[in-house]
């Protein structure tokens, strides 16, 4: 995709024509971002709407659940029923100038509508890149079966890692997994992008939260490997480095993550802890990590004669990683919040900022999440569907102008 410079200054990808039948997360993450730097993303979910719609409350003026508005922005938006040969064909009309598809299906769906990618839209659109997000994968012991997030965390070892001793195995509180498969499917599409520029042909993507879940146990499942340990619940701690884990100052917690001898020096100075710098158990990480509990106890006692904001200041000047725990209302408090640009304001929608920055194609975020089905017509018309047929396809349902389920809901 060659874009003259004046216009990429909007966008990395400005120009780019992207075309999203996924739902919930980690497609609609990918979108988003490509959206945030510049690409027209069209938004297209079934009759039903996306599932996020309606995960609230919170919910805002118009009805629509915050969990949306998260990963959502940025797009155009209209309601097409695939499962219609006449709403195949309008997608089909829609690919006709897309660079990328991104699509979360059960494995099977676009083979069974007659649109998969090997079979025809290859042949038909060879500059495509078409992104496939799912569970596990269409194959293998697991291959078609449904993924969620939390159920992936289980699966794959990433609550047996997360709590503490006496929680049990705990959901890391965000959905990682899905927010991570967003990014691999971004990664992967802009991979495939600069294959296209060499080769001229676009290729399938395959991203899986599966994969995902596995990828992201650094460094436990490398520590496993090497020792054949099974790795635990250390609730904040670190299972390599010590001190890196929560501790009580006297108005709040702080987190320390100390990860050098240097820093550990540096930190006794600013405690005025320098006798256990003398230590043989605590002289390296090796020794600190053998005896965490006696440095834990060492730590605490000294730690609660400060508060909590001083002292991360301080410890922060010196080298000396360190954070107050904050809610997330604290979080977007800090003044470093404004600084970064990390919390935007558009057409009354309030979002966290664009958090990869770059110096001479910013990008930025875009409109408001879309309301169901709100461009239906601009889009059409845009693909070259003239008034009388966008007519006929709204009032026989193909394009759906309302959610089927509202009046049940």
């Amino acid at each position: 995709m060659s874009m003259p410079a004046s216009d990429l200054t909007r966008g990395a990808v400005t120009g780019l024509k992207v075309v999203d039948l996924s739902r919930v997360l980690a497609g609609p993450l990918c979108t988003q971002m490509l959206a945030d730097h510049g690409a027209d993303v069209v938004k297209i979910e079934p009759p039903a709407g996306d599932e996020t719609r309606g995960l609230g409350p919170p919910f805002d003026a118009a009805g629509q659940a915050a969990y949306f508005s998260a990963v959502n922005r940025g797009k155009r938006g209209m309601a097409l029923d695939l499962s219609r040969a006449n709403g195949r064909a309008v997608l089909e009309a829609l690919l006709e100038g897309a660079d990328v598809l991104v699509e979360n299906f059960l494995p099977g769906t676009m083979e069974r509508w007659g649109l998969g990618y090997e079979a025809h839209l290859s042949e038909r659109f060879p500059r495509l890149i078409y992104c496939a997000i799912s569970g596990f994968g269409a194959d293998g012991p697991l291959g078609g079966l449904p993924g969620y997030d939390a159920v992936l965390q289980a699966m794959c070892g990433l609550m047996s890692i997360n709590g503490a001793q006496e929680s049990g195995a705990t959901r890391v509180g965000v959905p990682i997994v899905d927010y991570v498969t967003g990014y691999n499917a971004l990664t992967g599409v802009l991979l495939a992008l600069a294959a296209r520029e060499r080769t001229g042909r676009g290729q399938r993507v395959e991203v899986t939260l599966f994969d995902t879940a596995l990828g992201l146990l650094v460094p436990h499942a490398a520590n496993w490997l090497c020792s054949g340990n099974t790795p635990g619940r250390l609730g904040s701690a670190h299972p390599n480095i010590a001190p890196y884990d929560k501790f009580a100052a006297a108005d709040g917690e702080i987190f320390l993550g100390i990860l050098n001898d240097g820093q550990f020096r540096r930190f006794c100075q600013k405690v005025a802890r320098v006798d256990l710098l003398d230590d043989p158990r605590f002289r390296t990480n090796a020794d600190r990590l053998a005896h965490v509990a006696a440095l834990r106890t060492e730590l605490e006692r000294t730690l609660a004669k400060f508060t909590s904001e001083a002292l991360c200041r301080d410890l922060m000047q010196a080298g000396v990683p360190a954070g107050a725990v904050n809610t997330v209302p604290q979080a977007f408090a800090q003044a470093h919040v404004a600084h970064r640009d990390m919390l935007v304001e558009s057409e009354g929608h309030r979002a966290p900022g664009v958090p990869v920055k770059l110096a001479r194609t910013p990008g930025g975020a875009g409109r408001r999440p879309p309301r169901f089905g709100e461009h239906a017509r601009d889009i059409l018309a845009d693909a070259g569907f003239d008034e009388r047929t966008i007519n006929g396809l709204i009032e026989t349902g193909i394009v759906s102008p309302q959610r089927k389920d509202t009046a049940q809901r």
